[in-house]
């Protein structure tokens, strides 16, 4: 009698362990999602972000993306570091953010590497781009979209139109690249992220800035600069911006929770490819609007920084980073 109970037991605890495996097999998945932008207020990487979660949640596989913009869950400069740690599974970064872990990143954001929109989609089918997102994966990370944004530069007393135009500035810069070339043009630099580039012109700690033209409307700088300098025609700052997920969490989906993230990456990525150039439109629309001077560089004067960076930026990445020459050949070599 007591054999056959004890049987009876092992059975109902060995049918209760495969019920409790089935239903975890089956639990719903919950991914953090984190990054900097403003949220719900027309930014276009929170948007981006957003519309995942939301085609992720149509999709019924049992998968759930948070969202939590505007850092408040991590700081900006935080968010690679919290993939890896397990902290967030996802974010969209500014890659450039995460060149102190791999100084190659610093491609992603060179002066006058990305000409225009049109150039920007030939960048992310090359060689180039191929490369870097070998780096991201041998990092622990994956790409889920690409995304490029056009930038700008603006100063809160005076046009930046010259390389003179910023010798004794305090320049905010969003990377190195950027901070090297301005440097090497006079300017002082102020090291910190987008977000908190508004009290730092507003308090006299940086008298001029660079960054995405996106960042320059939805953090409102409009209130803090006497002119902007626009992409026109002849664009210096480009910046790859991508939706990314630590591979820990990718390998924790199964096949059709991938699929499904995936599907909903690759429209978010079409909706951002579209919009991007309607961002520099409506940087110029709304500065116009709030009386903010808005420029354009010549031929002539974007040539003039070019130069500047060849001499700065160019020659410290080929000399400093592993493979560095050859990353800005293969990005050059895309016309």
């Amino acid at each position: 009698m007591t054999i056959r109970l004890s049987r009876h037991l092992s059975t109902l605890a060995l049918a209760a362990l495969t019920a409790l495996g089935a239903a975890a097999a089956h639990a719903e998945v919950t991914l953090k999602a984190s990054h900097q932008f403003p949220g719900g207020k027309g930014d276009v990487r929170d948007e981006m972000v957003q519309m995942i979660a939301r085609d992720v949640a149509a999709a019924n596989v049992d998968m759930t993306i948070k969202v939590f913009p505007g850092s408040s869950l991590v700081k900006a400069q935080e968010q690679w570091k919290a993939m890896l740690s397990g902290q967030i599974d996802m974010t969209s970064l500014p890659l450039d953010y995460a060149s102190g872990f791999h100084p190659q990143f610093g491609a992603t954001l060179m002066p006058g590497l990305v000409k225009s929109h049109a150039h920007a989609r030939r960048i992310n089918d090359s060689e180039f781009l191929k490369e870097i997102k070998g780096i991201i994966e041998k990092g622990g990370v994956k790409v889920l979209a690409d995304a490029w944004l056009a930038g700008a530069f603006a100063g809160k007393d005076k046009c930046i139109k010259k390389p003179e135009d910023v010798v004794g500035l305090k320049m905010r810069s969003a990377g190195a690249t950027f901070s090297q070339m301005w440097a090497g043009a006079g300017a002082s630099i102020v090291s910190i992220p987008s977000s908190e580039v508004y009290s730092a012109l507003q308090q006299g700690v940086a008298t001029a800035t660079d960054t995405s033209s996106g960042s320059f409307v939805s953090f409102r700088l409009y209130e803090q600069v006497k002119c902007i300098t626009a992409p026109g025609d002849n664009a210096l700052w480009f910046m790859y911006e991508p939706v990314l997920i630590s591979m820990k969490s990718w390998d924790k989906l199964n096949d059709a929770q991938k699929k499904a993230l995936m599907a909903a990456s690759k429209k978010a990525e079409d909706y951002f490819e579209a919009e991007s150039k309607k961002l520099d439109d409506k940087m110029v629309e709304t500065y116009k609007a709030n009386k903010v001077e808005v420029v354009t560089l010549t031929d002539a004067e974007a040539e003039a920084w070019r130069a500047v960076a060849q001499k700065t930026s160019y020659k410290e990445f080929a000399e400093k980073v592993p493979g560095g020459k050859e990353l800005i050949e293969k990005a050059l070599s895309v016309k």
